[in-house]
C-alpha cells in the first residue's frame, strides 16, 4: 500500500506501478448476480447449456462491465490517502476489452499512476488499470480510471 499525505506525495508516484491485487474467481454465481443487478441476461453470460454448445471454449463469459465494476474492490488497497475526507469515482477516459473472461477465470488488477492534478480543491488521480487473467498474456481489459480525493481541513 502506498501512503499519500499530499498532492506532492502522489505526484512522486506518476509513472509508477502502485499495486497488484490478489486473484478473484469469476464464477457463474458472480456473473448471474451481475446479470440480475443490471438486467443484462444475454445468453453468452448466463445460459451455460447453450454456451457449452456454441461458445468457443464451451463456457459462458463475464460481462465486460462486470470486469470494470470489480476495479474499485480490486484496487482498494493500492493507496491510502492520509487526512482523507472523501473519495469519489470521477469516471474513465478510455476502456478497452482485449479478451473475454470465461467463467472460472482468475482475474486480478494491476495499476499504474499516470497523472496527478489539483482540481476543484481536490486531488485528481488518473490511473491505468489492467485486468489480467491467470495464464493469459493479453489483459482482459485496460481502463484509464479517474478518482477525486478530498482532504480534510
Amino acid at each position: 500500500m502506498r501512503l499519500i499525505k499530499s498532492i506532492e506525495d502522489a505526484k512522486n508516484l506518476e509513472g509508477e506501478e502502485i499495486g497488484l491485487s490478489d486473484w478473484v474467481v469469476i464464477d457463474q454465481h458472480r456473473i448471474d448476480q451481475f446479470a440480475e443487478a443490471t438486467g443484462d441476461y444475454q445468453w453468452i453470460h448466463v445460459d451455460t447449456d447453450r454456451a457449452s454448445k456454441e461458445m468457443p471454449d464451451g463456457k459462458t463469459i463475464a460481462h465486460g462491465y462486470l470486469t470494470i465494476a470489480l476495479i474499485p474492490a480490486l484496487t482498494a488497497n493500492f493507496i491510502q490517502v492520509d487526512n482523507l475526507e472523501r473519495a469519489i469515482n470521477f469516471g474513465m477516459n478510455k476502456v478497452r476489452f482485449y479478451a473475454p473472461v470465461p467463467v472460472g477465470s482468475l482475474l486480478r488488477a494491476r495499476a499504474k499512476m499516470l497523472q496527478v492534478r489539483r482540481r476543484a480543491g481536490a486531488m485528481l488521480l488518473t490511473s491505468e488499470v489492467r485486468l489480467e487473467m491467470e495464464g493469459q498474456k493479453k489483459p482482459a481489459c485496460v481502463a484509464e480510471s479517474l478518482g477525486m480525493f478530498f482532504f480534510s481541513e
